[in-house]
């Protein structure tokens, strides 16, 4: 019988129940397009940060820089170069540790050993300065001798002079990271792809072998099976990595040892790259390092997020501010809207519902069969507006618009999320394109909308038809 009757009210008034469906599928619609698209911003933001702190990184840990002047790796570079007697050239290799103070690599394992850490892994940022080039030699010529010397002696040797000769030399800057080769997931090479040759191997801890980055190799004429020279070193190249997004964290990765040992840094890291075992509890994670590892900073994927500037930024806050308050509004007005128009339809069955009261159905037997015909239309609505949702997701992908990020990538003064390991402080402009994914939360959230949507409505259209009373059917009766 309830069923019976629902099909039959809601084929009757199709109108009615379509306006109410189209007003809650408005709402819904406009909830899946927004939260579509924040993720979408979170997509994009991410693609971002990946090129400073790697795939599969949460959280950094690094100590600041020693304060300028302090004496050791991050001391003025020296260059030395022998005496020659011909113009053979020389070079001279300075590697210093850069962008942060080195941290003993226990601490590596004392942040390993944190609650809710996952994997940690430590990592070595240098700097190499690389002077080469060749002194040249002058040729001494002897002055001429000129006759009547003072007091009337003999002609006096006149100085003689050095003609020709000089200096050429270039300086060449470029970064290297010392990687653990042991743990291949984690750090900053994570972010780029291996597009020729091969990547590190467990068995090779020690080994002197070096993976350029495409760019930097490219510049420098450098290829799989080449060699590159470092402090007398010949790191043979075993492959190139292409970075996915913006600059690559190193033009040179090398083992961690070997880095070690080229900075006289034993036993040292700059950067420990820590993967927490729950994405939702890095705040937590970060405060128990904090605590336990003292002297040490933590920065988190969320802190490096909102130093990202450019339309991106401004869209992921008209998204998250602008978005969100619009969607809860609309949804508000939807359910007022729906409530009342389901107030008002029960309004205009007084004299059914009075007499179905009269024939002895219970207040709340007609409480529950308007419950029912406003869970129908909310279920209606919910189907409507996923549709909706599901066409605004669409069609933003569909156009895809592109949005600019601006983000510092790095620098020596140890700012940034895993300092950017290597590289000189600037400032990256990158293009984005915007998608927006559906989630199955979002399709969720928006059928449990739905229900909510026809619940309010059935509770102000119910609470009306329980007022009624037989004598108010009678009274209509012409």
């Amino acid at each position: 019988m309830f069923f019976t009757y629902l099909r039959r009210e809601l084929r009757r008034r199709r109108k009615a129940a379509l306006v109410i469906a189209l007003g809650l599928a408005l709402g819904i619609g406009l909830v899946i397009t927004v939260n579509s698209a924040s993720a979408g911003m979170q997509v994009a933001q991410g693609k971002v940060l990946q090129s400073l702190y790697g795939l599969g990184t949460d959280m950094t840990v690094t100590k600041a820089a020693a304060a300028q002047g302090s004496t050791g790796a991050t001391g003025r570079p020296k260059f030395n170069f022998g005496a020659t007697t011909d113009s053979k050239e020389q070079s001279s290799d300075q590697v210093m540790v850069q962008g942060f103070e080195s941290l003993p690599t226990t601490v590596v394992s004392q942040v390993a050993g944190q609650k809710g850490v996952d994997d940690a892994v430590g990592g070595l940022s240098l700097r190499v300065l690389k002077v080469s080039g060749q002194f040249d030699r002058g040729q001494f010529k002897q002055g001429q001798t000129t006759g009547g010397g003072r007091g009337g002696g003999g002609g006096a040797q006149p100085p003689g002079e050095v003609q020709g000769g000089g200096a050429q030399f270039d300086v060449n800057n470029y970064s290297v990271y010392g990687v653990d080769v042991a743990k291949p997931a984690l750090g900053p090479l994570t972010s780029s792809k291996i597009t020729s040759g091969t990547s590190f191997t467990s068995a090779q801890s020690n080994a002197a072998v070096a993976v350029l980055d495409s760019s930097y190799a490219k510049e420098n004429k450098l290829a799989v099976g080449g060699t590159l020279t470092i402090k007398a070193v010949k790191y043979q190249v075993i492959g190139i990595a292409t970075a996915d997004s913006g600059d690559a964290a190193a033009n040179v990765y090398i083992p961690l040892t070997q880095a070690q040992t080229l900075a006289g840094a034993k036993d040292k890291v700059t950067t420990v790259y820590v993967k927490a075992t729950d994405s939702q509890q890095i705040d937590g994670v970060k405060s128990a390092i904090q605590k336990n590892v003292p002297g040490t900073t933590v920065t988190t994927s969320a802190d490096l997020a909102s130093t990202v500037s450019g339309s991106l930024s401004t869209a992921s806050d008209l998204a998250t501010n602008l978005g969100k308050w619009l969607s809860i509004a609309v949804l508000i007005a939807a359910f007022l809207v729906a409530g009342l128009l389901t107030s008002s339809a029960v309004s205009r069955r007084v004299r059914e519902f009075g007499t179905l009261k009269a024939l002895g159905w219970k207040s709340r037997r007609v409480t529950g069969q308007v419950m029912g015909e406003a869970l129908v239309n909310g279920l209606i609505g919910g189907a409507l507006g996923i549709a909706l949702g599901l066409g605004g997701a669409y069609l933003i992908t569909a156009i895809s618009p592109t949005l600019t990020a601006s983000v510092a990538s790095g620098g020596g003064g140890g700012g940034g999320f895993g300092g950017g390991p290597g590289r000189q402080a600037a400032t990256k402009a990158l293009d984005i394109a915007l998608t927006a994914p559906v989630s199955l939360g979002t399709i969720g959230l928006s059928v449990g909308l739905a229900v909510a949507g026809g619940l309010i409505a059935g509770t102000f259209g119910g609470w009306r038809a329980s007022r009624l009373r037989p004598a108010d059917a009678l009274r209509r009766v012409e």
